[in-house]
């Protein structure tokens, strides 16, 4: 008789989807399922999700994960999700209100007063993590101020994931990636009184949950939630990671001075560090990572593959492929003739590696006789440019192997941008799902299928393609990022003049239309372009 296959279950339950994924041990897709989740608007700048509607989206996806893959010996599962925001669980285990999302906005005001106070900073200083309308510190208080009954009823704080857990087997508890944007000292991995008696916070204190290391079990799955899901009573489930950690682990990022980047619609790198070693006024987010003062540095530039579909738009290219895009890009030479573009293209600023509302996105260096391709190779090597800087701001060294996923990785011209302009070697993962991939490794190691990270990793397998930098270039883009960054910083000061005659000529525009007034008098002969 043939020994049913052994798998894992990741749960990944993002901001507007959940999705369950069943993994053999050997790291096969055995079955997967997706359901959306939607998130409420009952005010201007609010973002709140229904605490129940998200546990049966994911009991739904459970199901439906579990009937593709058959029959399976599951050994265990664990859970990935969105951070941050408010998750308050009453006594009863009920929720006593809402879910409020890390995008919720209605602490701006009160944000603003803790940066001019000083308790932005004691945040800062304590979490390694900016203070953001989002996190959980300052939306407490707003709360209480807003709706004190909502404060008196609950009983514990648990985010996303811990809620779905908690669903799952009835323990309340977290763990430190999780906990370190709430009152964590992340240079300790313990919650800091400090903090707390600072923020003047004693009262919250009783609604942080237990820590729990992220490999470990940390319950198991209850009748009750047996039946709404399938899964076998009594099944390991083990703590997990918030997602950004999660999805390094996916990618087998998972040991002091490993990094990795994502570009999608934002950017982002991260590496994990031994202990905390940015500077502090570097707009990095922290995350303690459940291994005594092991973290992982973060930095999000908050525009990412959009450079390139608007460049595409802007140079009239909007009908080509992006293979034929491509094809123009490579047929430029390394330096794009000297263009260089600045990809800072959010209509709310930059973020990473440095903070500045009024950024905006530029080409400079063009001429009447600067090609398409050129403009657009400028905007592949901005954009690596980019990566790099926040790069060499979390200490990443010129040496090292850097991860890289997300919808741009799908292009080898961009990992081979990225490698070339940063001089690191990039490893191209094609894997899907990564945040449940990494969960399910943590997985393994709860349940004791493999000894650690590294070695459930191994036995999960690797589709890394390697991607390396050519040394005939390293002088070439080492001078271009120099160029690049000197030339940033001086157009800097004049950013939000910009935003200020960009704000003229809106109010301007919607002004009642006048008489056009004629730019070319009766006898003025007519422009030609012959």
């Amino acid at each position: 008789m043939r020994s049913r296959v052994q798998a894992v279950l990741g749960i990944d339950a993002g901001t507007t989807s959940v999705k369950s994924v069943v993994i053999s041990t050997t790291g096969d897709v055995l079955g997967a399922a997706r359901s959306t989740v939607r998130i409420r608007r009952p005010q201007p700048h609010y973002a709140e999700q229904d605490m129940d509607e998200v546990w049966s989206a994911v009991g739904q996806t459970i199901s439906e994960a579990l009937a593709e893959a058959g029959d399976v010996e599951l050994l265990g599962l664990s859970v990935t999700g969105q951070g941050d925001g408010a998750w308050l669980v009453d006594a009863d285990g009920r929720p006593a209100g809402p879910a409020v999302l890390w995008l919720d906005g209605r602490a701006a005001e009160r944000v603003a007063r803790w940066e001019a106070d000083g308790r932005g900073e004691l945040v800062r200083c304590t979490t390694g993590s900016a203070l953001f309308p989002g996190a959980l510190p300052v939306l407490l208080e707003e709360l209480q101020d807003s709706d004190p009954g909502l404060l008196t009823r609950a009983a514990t704080q648990l985010n996303c994931k811990d809620w779905i857990r908690f669903q799952l087997t009835g323990v309340v508890g977290t763990e430190a990636s999780e906990a370190s944007r709430t009152y964590l000292d992340v240079a300790t991995g313990r919650y800091s009184e400090e903090l707390i008696e600072g923020l003047g916070h004693g009262g919250f204190r009783r609604l942080l949950p237990p820590l729990f290391p992220p490999d470990a079990v940390c319950g198991r799955v209850t009748e009750k939630a047996a039946r709404e899901t399938g899964l076998p009573v009594g099944l390991p489930v083990a703590t997990g990671l918030v997602d950004t950690p999660a999805g390094g682990v996916g990618l087998g990022v998972v040991g002091p001075g490993e990094a990795y980047a994502i570009l999608g619609t934002t950017a982002f790198v991260g590496a994990v560090q031994e202990r905390v070693s940015a500077p502090v006024d570097v707009p990095v987010i922290t995350l303690n990572l459940g291994q005594g003062t092991q973290v992982i540095e973060c930095l999000a530039p908050m525009n990412g593959t959009p450079n390139l579909d608007w460049a595409r738009e802007a140079t009239g290219l909007a009908g080509l492929e992006w293979s034929q895009i491509e094809e123009l890009v490579n047929a430029v030479p390394a330096g794009a003739r000297g263009v260089l573009y600045l990809p800072y293209g959010g209509v709310s600023g930059e973020r990473a590696p440095f903070v500045d509302t009024a950024a905006s996105a530029a080409w400079l260096n063009i001429t009447v006789r600067t090609s398409p391709g050129e403009l657009l190779r400028a905007v592949y090597e901005g954009i690596a440019l980019s990566l790099g800087e926040c790069m060499d701001v979390l200490g990443i060294k010129a040496d090292a192997t850097v991860r890289l996923c997300g919808g741009g990785a799908q292009s080898p011209v961009v990992c081979q941008i990225v490698a070339d302009v940063t001089g690191r070697r990039i490893v191209r993962s094609t894997f899907a799902e990564l945040g449940a991939r990494g969960v399910g490794a943590l997985a393994l190691v709860a349940v004791g299928a493999a000894p650690d990270l590294p070695a459930a990793l191994a036995q999960f397998g690797d589709d890394a393609q390697i991607f390396e930098a050519d040394p005939r270039l390293r002088a070439l883009h080492d001078a271009q990022a120099q160029v690049f960054r000197d030339v940033r910083d001086a157009v800097r000061r004049h950013w939000p003049d910009l935003r200020a005659v960009q704000a003229a000529a809106h109010a301007a525009d919607a002004s009642p239309a006048s008489e056009p007034t004629a730019a070319l008098s009766a006898d003025a002969p007519p422009v030609t372009t012959t």
